[in-house]
């Protein structure tokens, strides 16, 4: 009975909103979940906690939801989880099945975000009831083994790992505190800058900047007439759906949620990689994958299904380690900073209602992300066609007063909010990546504290291979994840010889 006092009216419908707004920003082509997560974050500061993170859980699952939209309609995936959403979706739509292949990826959907929320539950307590007994050690080798993990998975080793260092280095700017064991100067910063950057560049407007103002950006410069012009959009045609459609199918939906939820376990990874990799194994598994590229089910299947259980499984590190799953979860971590709460493996045992609270959340907004698309998928598809000179200058001002709400009126985070956009629009374009940047400018921070902490502790840098069996453990993993990235790499440079040959 105490745990439903935590629930009201007020937290469902905050869900629902979430949901749906969420839905709308993964459904037109360029927003993303992650940016309807940064531009609502300032408002969680008045909601409180457990509302705040019903309204950011309901954006996070809406808005991975709403990139199977365009994807389907108009062959551009909302969001970058959803690019083999338009393998098949596509092909669908053009046939006159638009409405047939989005009522499979509302499905598929919910059944990978339901999949991804039991194993988190399952999961994450254990996992952190295990990391309590981490020392310094093994918290600075788990951080290293996420930053291996972003670089082995980058489109490119040395790109994800350039990005991975500037980000390092950016979180290091500012007030060398002695209780970081640190000398208490400022570092890394002219002597003018000292006033504004004495304790570093605050993470939120960072966060907003990167994923908000940088992608009004590279959306803006590709001119303010909206891409989907000329193309009809496609769901007039109910096409005789049937759940019949899904016999056979458990095997691939259940593979493609596992495979989403494992994705999402290995931080900064993305939903992208989640998909792909969900769709190539249903091809490769498949009895009959003939069809797989021309408007097959089974691929919007592997792919819907996997990029959702992302969701639960990026949130299991984030909860029990402290080390978000992705980019969203990066900016999640902004929501409980705003309440003064530390994420790690001491969160769920010291914040059990939060902890129920989050789950409710999460299972509530996958049912109604299920009701909202499933019945109401033809009106929600027309957001494909909001003007883009209408969206963007509105999406603006609310990063610009959030930024500045944050730490009650500050003007530097306003200016660190536009730098960190222009910064996060000029990285894209000379082809570095965005998201080991911010990965390791959360990270980086934490990684040198524990590392100093831990020479402090030993004196000797052999503690770090010494200290237990889980260091070793760690280290092979390590070891692991940098022999797969330099075999990945390899393997990429002999694709493009293969392709700049032929």
């Amino acid at each position: 009975m105490e745990l439903l006092s935590l629930f009201d009216i007020t937290f469902f419908l905050l869900v629902a909103f979430g949901t749906l707004v969420g839905i709308i920003f993964g459904a037109i082509p360029g927003m993303t979940a992650t940016m309807a997560v940064a531009v609502c974050l300032p408002l969680t500061y008045a909601l409180g906690l457990h509302n705040g993170l019903a309204l950011l859980l309901g954006l996070y699952v809406g808005g991975i939801s709403g990139g199977m939209v365009p994807a389907v309609l108009i062959n551009i995936p909302g969001t970058p989880s959803s690019i083999t959403t338009t393998f098949d979706g596509y092909p669908m739509a053009q046939k006159g099945e638009g409405e047939k292949a989005l009522r499979i990826c509302v499905i598929a959907s919910v059944f990978g975000g339901l999949v991804s929320a039991a194993v988190l539950f399952l999961f994450a307590p254990l996992l952190a009831d295990f990391s309590i007994k981490f020392s310094y050690v093994e918290k600075f080798l788990i951080i290293l083994l996420a930053l291996s993990v972003i670089a082995s998975l980058s489109n490119s080793m040395l790109v994800g790992i350039f990005s991975g260092v500037i980000g390092v280095w950016l979180s290091l700017i500012g007030d060398y505190s002695t209780t970081d064991g640190g000398n208490g100067k400022t570092r890394l910063m002219f002597d003018f800058m000292e006033p504004y950057l004495f304790e570093g560049f605050s993470l939120l407007p960072v966060l907003i900047g990167i994923f908000g103002i940088s992608t009004i950006l590279l959306e803006a410069e590709k001119g303010i007439k909206s891409e989907v012009s000329g193309k009809s959009v496609k769901v007039s045609k109910d096409a005789g759906f049937s759940l019949s459609i899904f016999k056979g199918s458990l095997t691939n939906l259940t593979r493609s949620s596992f495979i989403g939820t494992f994705v999402g376990l290995l931080p900064g990874v993305g939903g992208s990689a989640a998909s792909v990799l969900a769709y190539t194994q249903e091809k490769n598994l498949s009895r009959d994958s003939s069809q797989m590229g021309k408007g097959a089910p089974q691929g919007i299947m592997a792919s819907e299904s996997a990029n959702n259980a992302l969701t639960g499984g990026a949130l299991i590190p984030l909860l029990s380690l402290g080390i978000p799953g992705d980019s969203t979860t990066a900016v999640l971590i902004g929501a409980f900073t705003l309440q003064g709460i530390q994420v790690g493996p001491l969160f769920i045992p010291e914040n059990t209602e939060t902890w129920y609270v989050m789950m409710t959340a999460l299972v509530f907004a996958n049912i109604v992300m299920f009701f909202l698309m499933f019945y109401a998928i033809k009106h929600i598809a027309k957001v494909v066609l909001v003007p883009k000179h209408i969206l963007f200058p509105i999406i603006v001002m609310m990063c610009v007063v959030g930024a500045y709400a944050i730490n009650y009126g500050i003007m530097f985070d306003v200016w660190t909010l536009l730098i960190f956009g222009v910064v996060g629009y000029l990285i894209q374009k000379v082809g570095l990546e965005v998201a080991p940047l911010i990965i390791g400018f959360i990270l980086g921070s934490q990684a040198e504290v524990y590392f100093v902490k831990s020479l402090e502790s030993a004196g000797t840098f052999t503690t770090f291979f010494t200290k237990s069996p889980i260091a070793v453990v760690l280290w092979l993993l390590i070891l692991a994840s940098v022999v797969f990235s330099v075999l990945m790499s390899r393997k990429n440079r002999a694709k493009q010889l293969q392709n700049i040959a032929s």
